[in-house]
C-alpha cells in the first residue's frame, strides 16, 4: 500500500489566518444566496423538462441516466412543485460537495492550505454557481464526481482498501447522473497503472469490490437501455459518429471561448496551470496525489480536444474536470498565483452574482435576444397564458407540443384541468399514459420556424395565428423573444404520443 503523500513546502497562502472559518461562513452566505436564487429565477425548459422526468420516474430516459429526475422528485416532495423544490439539492449538494472538496484537497496537498484554494476557484466559477441553482444532470453529476475524488484522495493518506469501495458507489451514482462519469473509471485505472505503489492493488479485492459495488449502482440504468434498444447509449455514443476536421480549429477555439467565460477568465488561468503542473509531477516523480489529479483530468481533456475534430463540444461538458483541477491549483507556488488568487476568487464570484440578479430581475437593459438568461427563462408563463385562452375561445379538446421545450413548460405553466399532449418521438420511451384523441380537435403549438405541421402526424391542420414568447411575461408586455404559430389539429393514429403530466 502506499504511504501517505508526504507535506511538501507550502504553497499559496500558508500564513492565512483561519481559512476555514472564513470558508465556511463564506460557504453559508453562498448557499443561502444559491437557495434564494432557485426560489425566485424561472424555471429553464431543460428544468420542466427534468421535472416530467420526475413526476414518472423509471431507470432510465433517452437523453440521460435517472439520477436528475430523482432529485427532483426528492425536492418537490418537500417543498411541492415549486422552483425551489425542484432546485433544493442543488444549492445542497454545491455546499456538501465543497466541504469535501476541502476534505479532498487537504488529504491529496497537506500543508499547502490546498482545502481554502481548491474550494473558493471552484466556488468562484460561473459553471459551477449556475450549476448548483440550475437543476441539470451535471448538478448530481459533479456533486458525486467530487465524492469520489474524496474517497480516493482519503485512500492516498489512509491507504485502507474500503475507500476504494466508497469511491466505486460514489462513481456508480455519478454514471447514474450522466455518461460523462465514465472517465472516473478511466482515470482511476490509469492512476493505479501509473504509480508503481499502486499497481500491487491489482491482486488486491479492494478495487474490485468498488467495481462490484458501483455496478449494482448503474445496472437499473443498464437494464433499462437493454430493454429500450439501448436508445440512450447509443444517443450519446452517436456524437462520435461524425468526422469534420476542417472545423476543428473554430470548434475547438469555442471550446476554450467556452471555458474562459463558463469558469472566469483568471480562474481558468488556474485551473489550466494547475492541470499541467500534475501533468507534469505525474510524469518526473510518479506521485500518487498528483497522479490521480492528473488522470482525472488530463486523459478528459485529451477527449474533448479530440472530439472537436468530429463536432462541437457543449460548454457544460468538461465541468467534470474543475473539482480536480481546483486542487491541483493549490499546488502552484509561484508568486503571480500569489497575487492573482483574491482578484480570480472576487472576479468570478462578481460574475456569478451578476447572473444570478439577471436571471431574477432582468435589471441590464438587454435587448431579449441578446440576453441569454431572457432567452432561456422569460415568457413561458405568459405563453401558456396565451395559449389557453386560445383553447378556450376554439372549444380545443388538449393543447400540443411537438417539441420537448415548449411541451416541459406548458406543462408546468398552464392551468389546472388543460389536457397537454406531447407529441414528438422521445415521448415513446416514457411510462406515461397515451391519449385518446380520435375524434377530438385540439390546438398545436409549433415554433414559427419549424414549417407547417406534417401530414404524417396531423389529419387536419387550420392556422390560428402567432403568438409570442415575451420577456415582460403578461399579455402584448416586454420584449419579443420567440414566436410560436397554432393550429387547431387533428391527430393521425400511430405517431408517439403521451399525455404530459400537471402541476
Amino acid at each position: 500500500m502506499p504511504a501517505s503523500v508526504p507535506a511538501s513546502r507550502p504553497g499559496l497562502f500558508h500564513r492565512a489566518t483561519s481559512p476555514a472559518r472564513v470558508a465556511l461562513a463564506g460557504l453559508a452566505l453562498l448557499t443561502l444566496a444559491r437557495l434564494a436564487a432557485a426560489a425566485i429565477v424561472p424555471l429553464a425548459p431543460d428544468e420542466t423538462y427534468y421535472w416530467v422526468w420526475s413526476r414518472h420516474l423509471q431507470g432510465g430516459y433517452l437523453d440521460h441516466p435517472p439520477m436528475v429526475a430523482l432529485w427532483i422528485r426528492l425536492g418537490t416532495d418537500l417543498l411541492g412543485a415549486t422552483p425551489l423544490g425542484v432546485r433544493l439539492l442543488g444549492p445542497l449538494s454545491g455546499a456538501a460537495g465543497s466541504v469535501l472538496l476541502w476534505h479532498a484537497a487537504e488529504a491529496l496537498l497537506p500543508g499547502r492550505r490546498a482545502g481554502w484554494i481548491a474550494t473558493v476557484l471552484l466556488n468562484a466559477t460561473l459553471l459551477f454557481g449556475v450549476g448548483t441553482v440550475v437543476m441539470t444532470p451535471d448538478t448530481p453529476l459533479l456533486f458525486f464526481w467530487v465524492a469520489c475524488l474524496w474517497a480516493l484522495a482519503c485512500f492516498v493518506r489512509d491507504p485502507n482498501g474500503w475507500w476504494l469501495a466508497l469511491a466505486g458507489v460514489a462513481a456508480g451514482a455519478a454514471f447514474d447522473s450522466k455518461y460523462t462519469a465514465a472517465f472516473l473509471a478511466l482515470g482511476v485505472a490509469l492512476w493505479l497503472i501509473w504509480v508503481p505503489s499502486l499497481r500491487r492493488l491489482w491482486l488486491n479485492p479492494a478495487p474490485y469490490w468498488g467495481v462490484l459495488w458501483g455496478m449494482q449502482a448503474v445496472l437499473p440504468v443498464v437494464n433499462w437501455n437493454r430493454t429500450h434498444g439501448w436508445v440512450s447509449f447509443l444517443k450519446q455514443g452517436g456524437r462520435l459518429d461524425h468526422w469534420h476536421p476542417a472545423h476543428a480549429p473554430r470548434l475547438l477555439g469555442e471550446l476554450v471561448g467556452a471555458q474562459l467565460g463558463l469558469a472566469t477568465p483568471l480562474v481558468f488561468a488556474f485551473c489550466v496551470a494547475g492541470v499541467a503542473l500534475a501533468a507534469r509531477e505525474a510524469w518526473r516523480r510518479r506521485d500518487p496525489a498528483f497522479s490521480l489529479l492528473a488522470a482525472l483530468t488530463f486523459p478528459a481533456v485529451l477527449v474533448f480536444v479530440q472530439h472537436t475534430l468530429a463536432g462541437r463540444v457543449q460548454g457544460n461538458w468538461p465541468a467534470v474536470l474543475y473539482p480536480a483541477a481546483a486542487i491541483a491549483a493549490a499546488g502552484l507556488e509561484a508568486p503571480v498565483w500569489r497575487r492573482l488568487f483574491a482578484p480570480a476568487a472576487v472576479l468570478g464570484l462578481a460574475i456569478t452574482a451578476l447572473v444570478y440578479v439577471q436571471a431574477a430581475t432582468a435589471i441590464l437593459p438587454l435587448p431579449a435576444r441578446r440576453d441569454p438568461t431572457a432567452l432561456q427563462l422569460r415568457g413561458w408563463g405568459g405563453l401558456a397564458s396565451r395559449v389557453a385562452a386560445v383553447a378556450r375561445q376554439t372549444g380545443a379538446a388538449f393543447v400540443a407540443a411537438d417539441d420537448y421545450a415548449p411541451a416541459s413548460e406548458l406543462a408546468w405553466h398552464l392551468p389546472a384541468g388543460t389536457e397537454l399532449v406531447g407529441v414528438e418521438p422521445r415521448w415513446a420511451y416514457f411510462d406515461l399514459p397515451r391519449p385518446a384523441l380520435a375524434g377530438r380537435a385540439g390546438v398545436l403549438v409549433r415554433q414559427a420556424n419549424a414549417g407547417p405541421p406534417p401530414t404524417a402526424t396531423w389529419s387536419s391542420a387550420t392556422p390560428l395565428g402567432t403568438v409570442w414568447r415575451r420577456s415582460g411575461g403578461g399579455r402584448g408586455g416586454g420584449q419579443r423573444i420567440a414566436a410560436f404559430r397554432l393550429f387547431r389539429v387533428t391527430l393521425r393514429s400511430g405517431p408517439a404520443a403521451a399525455i404530459l403530466p400537471r402541476r
